[in-house]
């Protein structure tokens, strides 16, 4: 059985979004003060006294949307609302009844789902009193809590786990690996995900910027189950002038340096912009396995060789030279599995290891071919090195003098280590040390796989 899922409705601004974020524990809806801020559904699996349900945000009722999006947000409320075990009516105790709670609450009743009826923005008992101007909706005592001072939060989940189906699903496992799909507005991301899910998981619109939040989905292929982070279209740091805006771009951000493969889109009718410099930097910079996906190939083809835009995308990144390069029509699925499958093979690449002697011999090899040059009156020599981290793979190189070795050099090092590796695809880590001294960077990297916080 699919886990059930318990679905927050409302009207704008009542605190859904809020709710959502308190009860997983994490900011991972955007909240603003401005009204229509969620469009696409959140969802996040929780777990109370052994019973696994998943929470869902979802848009307002009844708000106007600037983009005229307002048919398309009510698409995925409904989706929201059809696919809940039980539904959450989330009303603010400080505003009161209003015209659109009787409108929702008669909507939700239709339903014949179990439906729990939320005072929101209760701060303090004195304001419970007021909850009673709930009464006439029909659905029973109203539930006070506070998203904000976070109050009432047990009492709220053991109601849930109350009014969830007998035959509750069993926990359902962790995913294998988590993708973040990521690129600048238009190029097709959401279209991928629904295709990929085989539903309107995502709104999809001509409207830039659609997308604006980093919504998780899971999905199942060849029987494991993996996540796939939509996130939202990015543009250029100077156009960012709103909070919505800035709040996207750090949670696109994040989604980057959380994800184990990263797959960085581009429209193929387009060509490359600054937007989509400053996220491959961003994804270079956090050392992520990436995959460089050329969307809407549909369009171009036969038109255009694959070879043409491989060679494109080489010569505007060079520092991702490793990364291999993809075709698909997201809206046709061309090509989709198949650059799964080779999203796969990075996540386990960015896992291996090599064993200390055979790294040594490679490099051996590689400064016996090309001797690094003598910089200020001494050469640079490397003693020996050797693998201390995976995700990404991390190689110290114990030498002389670490300034010895200039940039060039170091480059060249690092294609040794790509054409000649087991994981050649993915970003490697180098790090050069002076002989004798404390490895600073194993340090770090224990902190790391111990759950430290840099």
């Amino acid at each position: 059985m699919p886990v059930p899922q318990v679905a927050i409705i409302g009207r704008p601004n009542v605190g859904k979004s809020s709710l959502f974020n308190w009860l997983v524990g994490r900011r991972m809806a955007i909240v603003d003060s401005v009204a229509g801020i969620t469009r696409d559904r959140m969802i996040h699996l929780l777990e109370h006294t052994g019973r696994y349900f998943e929470i869902v945000d979802t848009g307002g009722i009844g708000f106007n949307d600037v983009d005229q999006l307002d048919a398309e947000i009510m698409e995925q409320i409904q989706h929201a609302i059809d696919e809940a075990s039980v539904l959450l009516l989330l009303v603010d105790i400080r505003a009161g009844l209003t015209g659109m709670d009787r409108q929702i609450a008669d909507q939700l009743r239709t339903t014949n789902k179990p439906i729990l009826l939320l005072a929101n923005k209760a701060d303090h008992e004195r304001l419970d009193a007021e909850a009673s101007e709930f009464y006439p909706l029909g659905l029973g005592h109203p539930l006070c809590v506070s998203a904000q001072n976070f109050r009432g939060k047990d009492e709220l989940l053991s109601a849930i786990v109350e009014k969830l189906p007998l035959e509750g699903a069993e926990p359902i496992a962790d995913p294998v690996m988590k993708i973040a799909i990521v690129g600048r507005r238009n190029v097709g991301k959401s279209t991928f995900v629904n295709t990929l899910t085989d539903s309107n998981r995502m709104i999809v619109s001509n409207v830039a910027g659609t997308t604006r939040d980093s919504v998780d989905v899971r999905f199942e292929l060849d029987g494991q189950t993996y996540v796939a982070i939509d996130t939202p279209g990015l543009r250029k740091r100077k156009s960012v002038r709103t909070d919505v805006e800035f709040y996207s771009l750090h949670r696109a951000q994040r989604t980057i340096r959380y994800a184990d493969v990263v797959l960085m889109f581009f429209d193929a009718s387009s060509r490359v912009s600054a937007v989509d410099q400053q996220l491959c930097g961003y994804i270079q910079t956090h050392f992520k396995p990436c995959m460089l996906v050329v969307n809407k190939w549909d369009l171009m083809a036969p038109h255009m060789p694959t070879e043409q835009w491989s060679e494109y995308l080489r010569e505007q990144f060079p520092e991702l030279a490793f990364a291999p390069i993809g075709f698909i029509s997201a809206t046709d699925g061309r090509n989709i599995k198949r650059l799964l499958q080779h999203a796969q093979m990075l996540f386990k690449q960015s896992q291996q290891r090599v064993a200390t002697p055979d790294l040594n011999r490679l490099i051996h090899d590689a400064l016996e071919t090309n001797p690094p040059p003598v910089s200020t009156s001494r050469r640079g020599k490397i003693y020996y090195a050797t693998q201390i981290n995976t995700g990404p793979p991390t190689i110290v190189m114990k030498c002389n003098d670490p300034d010895a070795f200039s940039a060039n050099y170091r480059r060249y090092l690092q294609g040794v280590l790509h054409d000649s590796l087991s994981f050649g695809e993915v970003p490697i880590r180098v790090f050069f040390e002076r002989s004798g001294e404390e490895s600073a960077v194993a340090v770090r990297e224990s902190r790391k796989s111990d759950g430290a916080v840099d």
